[in-house]
């Protein structure tokens, strides 16, 4: 039977490990609010980008952007996590990202995949598809934009060199509080059946918009925007979900830790109850053996 201060070193500690989980709890609750707003934010951007995609198309000179060729090869990049305690998220992106794949008919030596954050990575290779780059997770929102212009420009080095023009991204995307799920966007070639239908779509005033710059140069710089958009909220869906997945997490870890507590209270309180027994009893067979002396 453990002694009392063994007991007490043993509640010390769950004490501790219970602070630094509410402490982590609340860190990525305010993260996890964080992302959302740098999602809701992108959405006012978003929607300047296809109104103008919507402008220039609408103006567009006979042929309109090029269809690109349908090239057997597939880019892939996987949003993951470098750090842990953040659940089944990096088994589940790659799993989802690994059917996906193969639904689109791409064999494995046609692939070309690209990993943000190293714990994504190493389930990838882990399950015998091999990476061709890892990305660093930002830690903040600040560093969400160096590390978008990174990805388009290995995703650039792909087309140059390798001639891919399939890329799509997988990553988590958050629904609400601690849930999320995978999600898949074809990132290129842009579908040209959607540009069709925001051609199509009514223009919200009664002026529309014109310009004088050349078409090419124009949609060719509207396209890198709305790559840059796809991209910056990929990565902030995709860090929304590694915290939601750590807020729930730790939500487990919390109730474990407070029935670890109860317990040893409990065997704290009733090993306590046995030693003051113990030398109740003590003193009262001392008592009886003085008053038989005497």
């Amino acid at each position: 039977m453990e002694t009392l201060e063994g007991l007490k070193r043993k509640i010390r500690s769950a004490e501790d490990l219970q602070s630094v989980v509410r402490t982590m709890k609340a860190l990525a609750a305010v993260s996890i609010r964080q992302y959302e707003k740098a999602v809701e934010s992108l959405e006012h951007y978003n929607r300047t980008i296809l109104l103008g995609l919507q402008v220039v198309l609408g103006q567009r000179p006979g042929g309109g952007p090029a269809q690109p060729s349908r090239a057997e090869s597939l880019g892939a990049v996987v949003f993951g996590s470098d750090q842990g305690m953040c659940g089944q998220l990096n088994d589940q992106i790659v799993a989802h990202a690994l059917e996906g794949m193969e639904a689109l008919g791409a064999p494995p030596e046609q692939r070309t995949v690209l990993a943000v954050g190293a714990r994504a990575a190493a389930r990838l290779e882990d399950a015998g598809q091999p990476v061709e780059a890892t990305f660093g997770v930002p830690g903040s929102i600040a560093g969400i934009t160096p590390a978008v212009q990174e990805i388009l420009l290995a995703i650039q080095g792909l087309n140059a060199d390798r001639g891919i023009e399939r890329v799509v991204l997988y990553y988590c995307e958050q629904l609400s509080g601690a849930a999320y799920e995978p999600h898949t966007v074809a990132l290129l070639p842009v579908d040209r059946a959607w540009l069709a239908d925001l051609e199509k779509q009514p223009w919200p005033t009664h002026v529309l918009p014109t310009f004088t710059m050349d078409w090419d140069a124009l949609f060719s710089s509207l396209i890198r925007e709305y790559l840059f958009v796809s991209l910056y909220r990929a990565y902030a869906e995709s860090l929304a979900s590694e915290n939601a997945s750590r807020l729930a997490s730790m939500q487990g870890a919390e109730r474990n830790i407070e029935d670890r507590l109860r317990q040893l209270k409990t065997a704290f309180h009733q090993q306590r109850q046995m030693t003051i027994t113990e030398e109740l009893l003590d003193i009262v067979s001392g008592f009886e053996a003085l008053q038989e002396r005497g």
